[in-house]
């Protein structure tokens, strides 16, 4: 047990997860202390009428400014532009309705609404980040519409900053105060997204296992949330009104997102880095589809004790509990789904491949990878990908 790393355990947010949990909106602004909230959206929810169902369910006369301003992966820019629109509505805290790119710019927001107006470089994470952050950060309700990157459980968000590194800015001040789960709101998310988003579910379910840090509870959250993606996803992409298949997928994504605290790894070191490409237009699970096989394969001498328990909880046969069985798995549930096989199929160009392998070294996932990446290893990695 010596070689393993201590792990912090931790559980905070409170979570209302049912069918109809909408409802119960004013119940939760009114626990987390909010009465005049700013909604951070996008404008694709706010097109989609969900939006509106969060202001109905406000409590009668409560005002609510929205900023609907989110990109696909959100930028320093954009929070500032949110952070903005609720120093002008007055606003007392944030209510984050969408899937991780909307969760994560309401936290950020909440952050750079009551603290300091310095670049958001000083708040990141690899930039000693943590010891700047407050418990004057805004409260903060998270309401999921994908399931996916579980951000209505984290403890930060990840921004693009002003010089285009993807980093993590967080902070357990910045933990949403109430996780208000419906998997009614789900229901429209196309196919391609439920896929993807799904992926993004899975990827961190068998990257938290895989950490070799000890949090037994995590083990257990992770492996369990694994298994329902594994069950549900293509259930939940063939069909978005299967009531069973989302209820799964959005309880699956909210439990990798608990294990988080466990740690990421070289997956997630390079996806960070590889959404700041193309704009910002590459969508985070589908890169961690397209990563996890590789990473799996380059972490097989570390972590092939586990394959037994993969393969167990994923339903295969005992003979594939092997390196090539497992990440084989993973690569042939995503071809099924219809995402990407490569890096090059996504639009990623093969001149960024020494770039990324840099960036990755300091992404704040890399010390959790369990077994050490070189740059080299990185770029093999990446080179693979393609």
């Amino acid at each position: 047990m010596s070689s393993y790393a201590p792990a912090l355990i931790t559980y905070l947010t409170r979570i209302r997860f049912e069918f109809g949990a909408l409802a119960a909106l004013g119940e939760e602004l009114a626990f987390a202390g909010i009465t005049r909230p700013l909604l951070c959206t996008d404008a694709g929810i706010v097109r989609a009428g969900l939006a509106d169902r969060v202001r109905a369910a406000l409590p009668a006369g409560m005002e609510m400014a929205t900023y609907d301003g989110t990109p696909g992966n959100p930028t320093e820019a954009a929070v500032r532009d949110a952070a903005a629109a609720f120093r002008a509505h007055g606003a007392d805290g944030v209510i984050g309705l969408g899937g991780g790119s909307a969760m994560d710019l309401s936290k950020a927001a909440s952050l750079m609404a009551t603290h300091p107006d310095v670049p958001m470089s000083n708040y990141a994470v690899i930039e000693g980040g943590l010891a700047r952050i407050t418990d004057k950060v805004a409260p903060i309700v998270c309401i999921p519409t994908t399931a996916g990157t579980g951000s209505e459980v984290g403890r930060g968000g990840i921004i693009i900053l002003a010089d285009g590194r993807k980093v993590s800015i967080g902070s357990p001040h910045m933990l949403p105060r109430v996780a208000l789960c419906d998997p009614e709101l789900t229901f429209g998310l196309p196919p391609i997204l439920t896929a993807a988003t799904g992926m993004d579910a899975i990827t961190h379910c068998a990257e938290c296992f895989l950490s070799l840090k000890v949090n037994p509870p995590a083990d257990a959250i992770a492996l369990d949330g694994l298994s329902r993606a594994w069950r549900h996803l293509e259930r939940a992409t063939a069909n978005g009104q299967d009531r069973e298949a989302r209820w799964e997928m959005l309880m699956a994504s909210m439990e990798g997102a608990m294990a988080f605290q466990k740690g990421l790894g070289a997956v997630h070191a390079l996806a960070h880095p590889l959404g700041a490409v193309n704009n910002g237009t590459l969508h985070h699970g589908t890169l961690n589809a397209v990563l996890l096989p590789h990473v799996i394969r380059f972490n097989a001498p570390a972590v092939h004790q586990k394959f037994a328990t993969l393969a167990q909880v994923m339903g295969l046969t005992v003979s594939a509990a092997t390196e090539e069985g497992i990440a084989g798995a993973f690569a042939a549930l995503s071809a099924r789904l219809g995402l990407p096989a490569t890096l090059g199929a996504m639009g990623v160009p093969r001149t960024v491949i020494p770039d990324i392998a840099v960036a990755a070294t300091k992404d704040h996932c890399h010390p959790g990878n369990p077994r050490l990446a070189s740059v080299t290893d990185y770029q093999d990695i990446l080179s693979a990908a393609f």
